[in-house]
């Protein structure tokens, strides 16, 4: 492969965050195993909010402890999302060396989300960052709604691009541009990602994409085309936001691993051991998932001999 995309892994995150089905901490290790496992290094293993506001992370002490304890020799990198201090602190105390941020373009998802408006969470996220930066903790942000606001409605380019250089200048190691409900359309996504490249440069900017409107792909497609090579994906397509009416599931990991192979990118993911936490995730929720691809892929399973979805 002449070239490779970063997948940015959320399915312990955001993928099961929106799930009615508990899923328990030993689950989430065992999940956490499988994409270790099948080649993903970059995972996003919990988010340390309150648990009454997410009960699906309740026990992200526990599971970033775990995580770093078991995979401290490997070059895998465990990213906690924390929107306050407090939250910084139980990452920190849990061992995380890698933290993602939030602030949101709108001023509505950004109140009914972390009851903070833009500006607020603009200011925090800088004393976040300027604290990660002497703690030596990696850093992302997570630029919300930035297409589209699932009540303000469509999000001018240009206030979403002075948010992302406002962020860029506080010194955030990777900056993630997410389509928070997944209604943005391949054209604007682009003409977005192409602006934002060539004001930030492309090396640390990353996209969230979900697949609400079956345009995950073409969307990807659009933003690898405009210079992208970090993506946000989520095993089986799961996930969603509490606080966004209508976000549904996430760009499926398998797709975009299965998009990059045939389009000549490799992306390190081993693509066979993806269906082993698909099926795993089935089981446990207790209803189908999987990526756009999953009704291919057991028809035929075709692959020619020796390719490796790497």
């Amino acid at each position: 492969m002449s070239e490779y995309l970063k997948i940015y892994e959320v399915g312990p995150r955001d993928g099961l965050q929106n799930e009615a089905t508990a899923i328990s901490t030993s689950q989430k290790k065992r999940l956490i195993q499988g994409l270790v496992a099948a080649g993903l290094q970059e995972i996003e293993a919990t988010s340390f909010v309150h648990p009454k506001a997410v009960p699906q992370m309740a026990d992200a002490d526990e599971v970033m402890t775990a995580v770093h304890e078991q995979y401290s020799q490997l070059p895998v990198r465990f990213t906690g999302l924390v929107f306050n201090q407090r939250g910084y602190d139980r990452a920190l105390a849990a061992g995380c060396r890698a933290m993602a941020f939030g602030v949101s373009v709108s001023e509505t998802f950004s109140q009914k989300n972390t009851h903070m408006s833009s500006a607020e969470a603009l200011r925090i996220t800088h004393d976040l960052l300027t604290q990660a930066q002497r703690d030596g903790v990696w850093t992302r942000v997570y630029l919300s709604a930035a297409w589209i606001c699932p009540f303000e409605g469509p999000t001018p380019p240009a206030k979403t691009i002075a948010f992302a250089e406002r962020l860029w200048e506080m010194g955030t190691s990777e900056l993630a541009i997410a389509d928070t409900i997944g209604h943005a359309q391949p054209i604007e996504v682009g003409n977005l990602m192409e602006q934002l490249g060539r004001r930030l440069g492309m090396r640390h900017l990353g996209i969230h994409l979900h697949d609400t409107q079956a345009l995950g792909l073409a969307n990807a497609t659009t933003a690898l085309q405009a210079g992208v090579r970090i993506f946000d994906t989520s095993v089986g397509g799961l996930g969603g936001c509490p606080f966004a009416p209508g976000a549904a599931g996430n760009l499926a990991t398998e797709d975009l691993v299965f998009m990059a192979y045939k389009m000549g990118y490799g992306t390190g993911v081993d693509f066979t051991k993806l269906w082993d936490i698909v099926y795993m995730l089935e089981e446990w929720i207790g209803r189908p998932v999987g990526g756009r691809i999953r009704a291919w892929w057991e028809s035929t399973c075709d692959i020619e001999p020796g390719v490796e979805f790497k």
